[in-house]
């Protein structure tokens, strides 16, 4: 999850479930931290609305998460607070990682996550996920990389929803089904199904 910016970037918290208002660990000021672009609590409160609107089955309850590019793991670690299983956050990132650790701890949910600190379109051999996220950099073809890859090595089961934020609209990897897209703001996001 990437963003330019050398203010704070936002308050970010959990928006629902066991978590709710839980803070999550903060973007500071500094060019270490300035490719970081989490999304924004609103952006993730309607994303998890159309998640949990029915129309797509219940892809939260006992889901095995995977969260490509993690950077900060609020999405994961919202769909963790709303009842997903397990979470699995895949991130290169010095200071992204050390945010996520840091925000694992602060929910407690280390019995519960696995940080993998790989690059997300290289995570060699993996199990199977029911919920992909995936907010790649926008704009430089590292979505479709990731996604191919993932798919090709098992990280991503039959039937898995996809949730990929991207600046526009995608073209779905061979494999995956387009169902829907919502723009929000600078944002589209994208649900595909494996």
């Amino acid at each position: 999850m990437r963003l330019a910016t050398s203010r704070r970037c936002c308050d970010m918290r959990i928006i629902a479930g066991d978590w709710r208002g839980a803070r999550l660990a903060e973007l500071g000021r500094g060019d270490a931290r300035a490719h970081l672009r989490p999304t924004p609590d609103r952006v993730r409160e309607s994303l998890f609305s159309m998640l949990a609107g029915g129309r797509f089955g219940d892809p939260l309850t006992g889901a095995r998460v995977l969260d490509l590019f993690a950077g900060t793991g609020a999405l994961g670690l919202e769909a963790l607070s709303r009842g997903a299983d397990r979470a699995t956050f895949i991130e290169n990132g010095r200071i992204a990682l050390g945010l996520l650790r840091d925000n694992i701890a602060r929910l407690g949910a280390e019995p519960r996550t696995a940080i993998l600190p790989r690059d997300a379109t290289r995570p060699g051999p993996g199990t199977p996920h029911d919920l992909v996220f995936l907010d790649p950099p926008y704009g430089k073809g590292l979505g479709e990389a990731a996604l191919s890859t993932a798919q090709a090595q098992g990280w991503i089961a039959p039937g898995a929803l996809i949730v990929w934020e991207e600046a526009g609209p995608v073209t779905p990897p061979g494999g995956l089904s387009a169902l829907e897209s919502r723009r929000f703001g600078k944002t589209t996001i994208s649900l595909l199904r494996a």
